[in-house]
């Protein structure tokens, strides 16, 4: 398998104080990218951070 055949629809998005968004990576499931953003999230800092999922046409949405 390279690398253009794996597919890592899941984002974790941050959000920070000013309102700027930011990819923090891509994963190839769910829980993966969930236990990335439980995991910043518990740092207890200000950012938001969430899960969303690209679709087929390559557009994100949350989830």
């Amino acid at each position: 398998m390279n690398d253009s055949t794996i597919t890592l629809p899941w984002l974790v998005i941050r959000q920070d104080d000013n309102g700027n968004r930011y990819r923090v990576g891509r994963y190839a499931t769910r829980a993966e990218a969930q236990k990335i953003a439980d995991s910043l999230d518990a740092r207890g800092h200000k950012q938001l951070y969430w899960v969303e999922r690209i679709g087929p046409n390559g557009v994100s949405s949350a989830d």
